[in-house]
């Protein structure tokens, strides 16, 4: 790495507060000025690496992903705060529980949980404010939190214990990215017992999820959404999964499954809101679909441009927006060396809008995703992560965000006065707020 261009620890301390606030365009400065890959030291140790380059990140995540782990950004980091389930999971630990968890994914499972998540979506989309300025992003939060809830638990009523486990989520999240763009500060949040007090805040979480599944237990009633998948699920001896990893795999479920979804959906819905004539054909296109097949797969698939337009929204403005990965080897990558233990940040935000592959990277074009151009794509494009760790719940929230778009697109007129939204780069891309108008049709 004595190659690479390096950002010195003075300068991240002097841009330490627009870090905190959106290290976006401070990241932005440094691709600008350095290239593709460069290192930033942060303290002690290895320097980590920043790279949008597609093939350095094809190689990391597909090509030589087995000389790559989890770095311990997720690994210790964020598992204190959500356990050790497939998100923070390494190795042997994540391929068992990964094979294990993956059949309740399927798609044919899925289409038996369509119903379910279509009734959470209009009954959440009831509180949509017509003809008055409403922000929908912490619409959407609720709306992706109760499909969650609703797929995993059924018709429970369980919405006030939901509330509280997103606000717990919620607050433990804005913790761990103090802890994370802060590292020099992370023995004043220890002394301090902030990190205690958001530790516990965690087990509050799994208490209730611990109840939640204790009642279905007890109860014995099969409902066959995801907890009664999960809770049949077996290893290949044929035992189940110890209640302290059902409830950690529960937990990471509604975390990373309710927050990327919700941000997907706000951004989608600005950028419709923003371009009248591609929210027309959307609106035309659910006009065109005949609504007697909506809870099947065929029916999900007529969607395709709607299903475009999402995945333009997410070139954009993707939810994961930089995926994390420490060498476990010494490797070699596009003309660079990186030593074992080599911490490399790649900037998925970044390599969506590669200027040497994108046309007008920064323009709004559903266009860009019609099946032709999908198979170009290749390692310019990655929403859900990629290889053996992309992400297991892709095609659940692409189900779950064509459904919420199509529904609310054939009921309303959206419309905003606002160009451009603030971003607010936490755990996931998330936007500050979507204000927007929507008409009754």
């Amino acid at each position: 790495m004595a190659d690479l261009a390096t950002v010195s620890l003075l300068e991240v301390l002097k841009n330490r507060k627009r870090i905190l606030a959106n290290p976006l365009p401070f990241h932005s400065e440094n691709f600008e000025r350095y290239g593709d890959t460069f290192r930033v030291k942060v303290g002690p140790g290895k320097p980590v690496v920043f790279t949008r380059d597609p093939e350095i990140i094809q190689q990391v995540l597909q090509k030589q992903q087995k000389k790559f782990s989890k770095s311990p950004l997720q690994t210790k980091d964020l598992a204190k705060y959500i356990g050790n389930g497939l998100l923070t999971a390494e190795g042997e630990h994540w391929r068992v529980q990964r094979r294990m968890i993956q059949p309740a994914f399927h798609k044919k499972k899925l289409e038996g949980l369509l119903a379910t998540m279509r009734k959470a979506i209009r009954e959440e989309l009831e509180r949509i404010l017509p003809g008055r300025e409403q922000d929908v992003f912490p619409l959407m939060g609720d709306l992706a939190f109760q499909v969650v809830a609703k797929s995993l638990f059924s018709n429970s009523d369980i919405r006030e214990r939901m509330r509280e486990l997103q606000h717990i989520t919620e607050t433990n999240q804005k913790m761990l990215i103090r802890e994370m763009r802060q590292p020099y500060l992370v023995w004043w949040f220890k002394l301090s017992g902030r990190i205690k007090k958001h530790l516990a805040y965690s087990e509050r979480g799994r208490e209730i999820l611990n109840a939640l599944i204790e009642e279905r237990v007890t109860q014995q009633r099969e409902e066959d959404d995801l907890l009664d998948m999960l809770l049949r699920a077996t290893y290949e001896d044929g035992t189940h999964m110890e209640r302290r990893q059902l409830i950690d795999e529960v937990l990471i479920l509604f975390t990373a499954g309710h927050e990327t979804t919700a941000n997907a959906l706000s951004f989608t819905l600005f950028l419709l809101a923003t371009h009248p004539e591609i929210q027309e054909k959307v609106y035309q296109e659910v006009m065109e679909s005949k609504r007697e097949n909506e809870n099947t797969l065929e029916g999900i698939a007529r969607f395709q441009y709607t299903q475009q337009c999402i995945e333009e929204a997410m070139r954009l403005y993707p939810p994961v927006y930089v995926i994390d990965r420490m060498a476990t080897e010494a490797v070699e990558l596009s003309g660079h060396r990186f030593p074992e233990g080599a911490l490399l940040l790649m900037s998925v935000y970044e390599l969506h809008r590669y200027r040497s592959f994108w046309k007008n990277p920064e323009l709004f074009m559903p266009e860009r995703f019609s099946r032709e151009r999908k198979k170009e794509m290749g390692a310019y494009y990655y929403p859900f992560g990629a290889g053996p760790r992309m992400c297991i719940g892709n095609n659940f929230a692409m189900y779950e965000m064509i459904m919420t778009v199509a529904e609310i697109i054939g009921n309303y007129r959206l419309s905003s006065v606002k160009k451009n939204v603030e971003l607010v780069p936490l755990i996931s891309l998330k936007p500050k707020s979507v204000r927007i108008n929507m008409l009754h049709r």
